[in-house]
């Protein structure tokens, strides 16, 4: 039914009579009745009426079954009526206590007003006000013990005394959970990365209690082990060494910070162990392990036909474009090298090792740190000598690593008194003199076919290692250049030299510089003294 006034649903027992025009027309609500909850129900029964006119008989003629409902109404005291169908009038009773009949018996009828819990045809009824209130209540209780729960169990499982330190990484642990969530547009061919904890035990059986034939190398966050859980899954175990330099800091970004990236191109982190003093990060195995152990090896190099070469090249540039562009998160690497790509069972790259990068604020477009961290040679020189950093920092890098894979040479694999410094030097040397192509690694095929693509990377390549980094591409630019053979791409200017000296030799007051190479997940730092 509807009000006519004001359109508003109303009950057919809230309305003052039956036949009025453009739907029903409200009573008047007193005060005591401001609840429409209340309403009359016609039940089997007696009132108990002991006297006193708790009960009263009104034969006044002109009375309908609406006129006695109104006249209850409008009486706080009144709780029940009962109208006549042989006569007119109404039997009204206040504040008396109603004994419903459910046997069945020819017990009298009386219109009852109910409140609260209504029994109808011998049934309960409960309001749903009540209800509506008490789900969320429920629902926030529930919620907090799961969450005391969840947090004690990992307690129990990482073992006492831990440090308020360690108390904050379980709470991050937890809420990188809780805000992972799969994004399909982002990356519709990994699965959720939802975090978990592993006992150390497991993690000791796994790799045979960290046995040197499990070992696969070591970095600067610790030794990296080979495993295998229980259901045959194989894993890589970064287990944080007591001597490292990199700590708990490092060990929190990585694990926060990829728990919340999904990309084909990311390796997939799949949870962490915590116990006293011990700290390891659990990854997906990737079974060719990392680029170096592939470019830098006489004997495995013939295994990057240029083929691969160039998806490996394209498939780096897709993981940085998403780290600077796509994801939820605006975050710059700082440590992109040969040795922290790993590539899967068909030769697909991963960038890995996320314990040196930063999360930007997506109007941020660059910082400043006193703290500098990184490889040499990979280093842009405004990042190596100011501690500036920006996408542009992880721009340089991929040029660097562009040139490592063209040539299947290090960066820093050789010296010339007299000539340039490094592979970067070398490249534009060679540019200059109209021979790039002679940086290209000669383990590869000469077919005139792939010419025009070893000249398109080696150009790219130099675009990506310029001196100012306001001049260099984005990662958005460098893949159109790469696959899009209709761009003209710019002449590139002179590159960026890294000194044959480390900054640490150049500035010992400044900086102490620390470089390690892993075959597998590995990591490096450059700390500035302070």
């Amino acid at each position: 039914m509807y009000d006519g006034d004001r359109g508003l649903m109303a009950q057919v027992s809230l309305c003052y009579g039956y036949n009025t025009d453009n739907g029903c027309e409200l009573w008047k609500q007193p005060q005591c009745r401001g609840h429409r909850s209340q309403t009359f129900d016609l039940r089997t029964g007696y009132f108990n009426d002991s006297g006193d006119k708790a009960s009263f008989y009104d034969k006044n003629t002109s009375l309908g079954s609406s006129d006695c409902r109104e006249i209850c109404w409008d009486d706080c005291d009144c709780v029940g009526y009962k109208d006549y169908i042989d006569e007119t009038g109404c039997m009204f009773w206040r504040n008396q206590e109603f004994h419903q009949d459910l046997s069945g018996s020819a017990s009298p009828k009386h219109y009852v007003l109910i409140s609260n819990i209504e029994y109808v045809g011998g049934k309960k009824k409960i309001k749903w006000i009540p209800i509506v209130v008490a789900i969320p209540i429920f629902v926030m209780l529930v919620f907090g013990l799961l969450c005391y729960l969840k947090r004690r169990t990992i307690r129990l499982q990482v073992g006492r005394g831990e440090t308020t330190e360690m108390d904050d990484l379980i709470e991050l642990m937890t809420l990188a959970n809780a805000q992972t969530g799969t994004n399909k547009l982002e990356n519709e061919t990994n699965k959720s990365n939802d975090l978990k904890i592993f006992s150390f035990g497991s993690i000791s059986a796994a790799t045979n209690s960290f046995s040197l034939e499990n070992k696969l190398g070591e970095g600067g966050f610790g030794p990296v082990y080979k495993g295998r859980l229980t259901n045959g899954r194989e894993i890589a175990v970064k287990r944080l060494s007591r001597t490292s330099g990199q700590g708990v800091v490092e060990f929190k970004n990585e694990l926060i910070l990829i728990a919340k990236l999904q990309h084909v191109n990311l390796v997939r982190l799949l949870g962490c162990c915590i116990q006293g003093d011990e700290k390891m990060l659990i990854y997906e195995y990737m079974v060719n392990k990392s680029l170096d152990s592939f470019l830098f090896d006489p004997s495995q190099k013939e295994k990057l036909t240029w083929e691969k070469r160039f998806i490996i090249i394209e498939g780096i540039a897709q993981g940085l474009l998403y780290l600077h562009q796509y994801s939820r998160l605006k975050i710059i690497h700082r440590d992109l090298k040969a040795s922290n790509i790993l590539l899967d069972n068909n030769m697909n790259p991963k960038i890995s090792d996320f314990g040196m990068a930063r999360i930007f604020k997506q109007n941020v477009l660059e910082v400043t740190t006193a703290r500098i961290v990184g490889t040499y040679g990979y280093m842009a020189p405004e990042y190596a000598m100011e501690g500036i950093f920006s996408v542009k920092s992880d721009v340089f890098s991929f040029g660097v690593l562009m040139f490592e894979i063209v040539s299947g040479r290090k960066n820093n694999s050789f010296y010339h008194a007299d000539g340039p410094l490094n592979l970067v030097g070398h490249a534009w040397d060679l540019w200059n003199k109209n021979a790039a192509l002679e940086l290209v690694d000669p383990m590869l095929s000469s077919d005139s076919s792939i010419r025009q693509q070893l000249m398109r990377c080696i150009h790219v390549g130099l675009l990506c290692v310029e001196d100012r980094a306001v001049n260099r591409p984005t990662m958005s630019d460098v893949i159109s250049m790469l696959i899009d053979d209709n761009i003209t791409l710019p002449m590139p200017k002179k590159p960026a030299f890294v000194s044959g000296i480390s900054v640490g030799e150049e500035n010992s007051n400044k900086s102490k510089l620390g470089k390690y190479s892993v075959n597998g997940l590995s990591s490096s730092t450059m700390d500035a003294a302070r």
